[in-house]
Parts: C-alpha cells; sequence; structure tokens
C-alpha cells in the first residue's frame, strides 16, 4: 500500500512539474476578461499562448498577444480572496493547471513593431503602417480602423497594439499621454495567442494574417 502511495505521489509531482516547465518555457492559457478583442475573442474565452514568440521566432505585426500590465492601463485589481479554495485557485496557476487571472494582463493586436510608424488616419480612413494603408478583416463589423487621430513611431523593443473591437478597447491610443507612451514592452509579453480552447464549440488555431501587412516595408533607419 505504501509503495502504491509512493508512485501515485511521484507520478502527481513529475506532471506538476512538467506543467511547470511547459508554462515557464512553452506554452500558457489565460482567460479572456472583456470585449475588446471581439469578434476574434469573447469574453469568458480561454486561450493558450506560445512562449517561443518572445524568445524564438519573436514578435511580429499581427499578432494577438498577452502582455502583462506594468503601466497601469487596468484598473486597480480587487484584494485577492483568502482561504484553502483561493489557495489551491493560486497554486493550479501557478503551476499552468489553471488560466491565468485576466485582471493582471491584458490581450491586443500587434500593429507595429519596434521602428514603424503607425498613424490614422489615411483619406480612405485606414491605418497606415511605414506610409501603407493595411486593410483589416479581423475588425468587429461595424468597428472603423480608429475615432482617434494619431501619427507615432514605435520605439526599438516596444509595440504599438490596438483590440479588434476598435470603440471598445483601451489600447495604446488610449494611452498616448500616459508615462510609457501608449507603447507596450517586448519584455512584458507573456507570449502570441495560437489557440482557442473554451468553449469547444468555438475552438480554433489563431494564425497570423500576413496578408493584412504583405506590402508593408520595413522601417526606415532612423
Amino acid at each position: 500500500m505504501l509503495s502504491q502511495i509512493g508512485d501515485v505521489a511521484i507520478v502527481v509531482i513529475l506532471a506538476l512539474l512538467l506543467s511547470f516547465l511547459i508554462k515557464t518555457f512553452l506554452a500558457q492559457p489565460f482567460s479572456i476578461p472583456s470585449e475588446s478583442m471581439e469578434n476574434t475573442l469573447e469574453r469568458g474565452d480561454r486561450i493558450v499562448v506560445s512562449k517561443l514568440s518572445t524568445t524564438v521566432s519573436g514578435v511580429r505585426r499581427g499578432d494577438v498577444v498577452v502582455f502583462a500590465d506594468t503601466q497601469g492601463w487596468l484598473p486597480s485589481a480587487a484584494a485577492a480572496p483568502s482561504g484553502p479554495v483561493a489557495w489551491l485557485a493560486r497554486g493550479l496557476t501557478a503551476v499552468g493547471l489553471r488560466p491565468q487571472d485576466g485582471q493582471q494582463y491584458l490581450v491586443k493586436r500587434v500593429i507595429g513593431v519596434g521602428g514603424d510608424e503607425v498613424s490614422c488616419c489615411s483619406v480612405a480612413g485606414k491605418v497606415e503602417v511605414n506610409g501603407t494603408e493595411i486593410t483589416e478583416p479581423y475588425l468587429k463589423p461595424g468597428s472603423v480602423p480608429s475615432q482617434t487621430e494619431f501619427d507615432v513611431i514605435v520605439p526599438a523593443g516596444h509595440l504599438w497594439v490596438m483590440g479588434d473591437n476598435r470603440q471598445h478597447s483601451g489600447d495604446s491610443r488610449e494611452h498616448l499621454g500616459g508615462p510609457g507612451g501608449g507603447f507596450v514592452a517586448v519584455d512584458d509579453v507573456a507570449g502570441t495567442v495560437f489557440t482557442r480552447v473554451w468553449p469547444v464549440s468555438r475552438w480554433t488555431w489563431l494564425t497570423n494574417p500576413e496578408q493584412v501587412f504583405a506590402g508593408v516595408p520595413a522601417p526606415p533607419a532612423r
């Protein structure tokens, strides 16, 4: 009996260790807390991000990324509950078996990377990247590219991000006057969203809309 208990304990420990390593180096689950990325992602969706995008492939224009709220874009989070259930929930989150609390992170789409000039709006009412208009099929029906005019140059090591539900997204545009200028540090990115796993009826892979940015030239040397 003791031998069987010991075997089970070893299996559980190894499973938790493997889950923790996967969360730390490969992938991590998150939940969507708001409507800012509709219809691509809806409130309550469960997603998984790839951490290899921040260490191997790099973040690209068009990627949907989850990033830590280090600049105070979100309201102050309510005090964390206490007690055994809360401790268990935090433990499961720590080892990657429970989606990360969305209150500490945001999810947006990358429109510009370091060196890019991103502006809006063109004569046709579209976003421009390095002087080239882009047509954005991922926008929520009824949304317009932006009701806020802007023209920025993204600093090296940073991103310009916007939600797909443009009129209901507190993104880079809303924080232009903030300490970070509306830019997100690549170091704050937890990973790139590559799949939606819940609800099952909405399961899908999320791919980069490469055609949107195919005609955008590389940023000029500055």
